[in-house]
């Protein structure tokens, strides 16, 4: 199953984002459920969130792994959505 984490980091979290990124991409690396992953960019080209596909069993692991990430746990998003994805191109 195809899952869209779509987060949105906190106003002024642009620190935080910076100290945990080694351990964020160490995640996303060390997973196996990653298909795609970058960030998003703010209007100055700066990383103000993240958009990642992975493809896991059911919906609850793609929670867990949401939960486990590096970012959540440093409390970096204001928000973050889950919604399944159907892949049509790539």
């Amino acid at each position: 199953m195809l899952v869209a984490l779509m987060a949105f980091d906190k106003n002024g979290a642009l620190e935080v984002r910076k100290a945990n990124r080694d351990a964020h991409v160490a995640y996303l690396k060390s997973s196996n459920v990653v298909q795609q992953a970058g960030p998003f960019l703010d209007d100055a080209g700066e990383m103000c969130g993240s958009l990642i596909i992975l493809d896991v069993p059911n919906f609850e692991a793609a929670h867990e792994w949401a939960t486990n990430d590096p970012y959540a746990i440093a409390g970096l998003f204001r928000e973050v959505s889950l919604i399944p994805w159907n892949r049509v191109i790539g």
